[in-house]
């Protein structure tokens, strides 16, 4: 079984389904995806997955605010720990640091991420964590307000090895999105085949960055196959056996998901 641990199920695009997200998950279980982890990403979405999750047995959810929908509002630790008392919610996130696309809100993004770095640390839930263009601040705040018991996920990694290698000496994961499989990705590749076996996740990141060979077209669920494909192929693995391994994986980090 394949464990989609990344995916917005509230944003994919529905238009070839005839507009029902039944369809969309019925296609990624007839190839073999179990489980999907639909994330949440800001105050005006948590309902949102709370309700999908509660609507399909094999869907959990995060609630949490992303650095880049800060305006929307920002949670502060007691609400997210409240936030993550509702039913099928498994972690806080998606959260971190985006100074790519935000530079100029680097303080209320470090803000937000340390309430959600506490918020888990108190409720004991791992956090999703998005991180673009900001290594040193991201491993500086989890080191200094994160759990290591709990620890969490650094997802649709993109970084350095060096950036994966500090995060897995503070207990986190790496998760791999359909950007492993682009052509231009082979510094990622060579970070895909070190990362422990025991630490590796898969994702879509839906309906986001699909993987080769739906490059440009929308994502979904059903393609983290592929990209499960691509990286058991790098670590000389079949899929089953990185089925295994990943599913596994997920189900340590994020124990409520049983």
């Amino acid at each position: 079984m394949l464990v989609d641990s990344h995916c917005h199920l509230d944003r994919l695009k529905l238009d070839e389904f005839s507009g029902e997200l039944g369809a969309v998950l019925e296609l990624a279980r007839s190839r073999g995806v179990g489980k999907f982890l639909c994330v949440g990403i800001s105050l005006d979405n948590a309902d949102k997955v709370v309700a999908l999750a509660a609507e399909h047995e094999d869907v959990v959810c995060s609630v949490g605010v992303h650095p880049l929908d800060l305006d929307a509002g920002m949670a502060e630790v007691d609400a997210l720990i409240e936030m993550a008392r509702q039913p099928k919610v498994v972690a806080l996130g998606e959260t971190g640091l985006d100074y790519h696309y935000s530079s100029k809100t680097k303080l209320l993004q470090q803000q937000s991420f340390v309430s959600h770095l506490q918020a888990a640390a108190r409720a004991a839930l791992p956090v999703i964590v998005h991180t673009r263009d900001a290594r040193q601040d991201t491993l500086t705040l989890i080191r200094e307000h994160g759990s290591r018991e709990h620890a969490g996920v650094l997802h649709c990694f993109t970084e350095s090895w060096d950036m994966a290698k500090a995060a897995l000496d503070l207990n986190y994961y790496i998760s791999f999105s359909g950007i492993v499989t682009f052509k231009n990705a082979g510094e990622l590749r060579e970070v895909a085949r070190k990362v422990p076996l025991d630490r590796l996740l898969v994702e879509t990141d839906s309906p986001y960055l699909a993987p080769i060979p739906y490059r440009g077209k929308p994502n979904i669920p059903a393609y983290v196959r592929e990209v499960a494909e691509f990286v058991a192929d790098l670590r000389g693995l079949s899929l089953d056996k990185l089925a295994e391994i990943t599913t596994d994986n997920f189900y340590r980090l994020f124990p409520r998901s049983v």
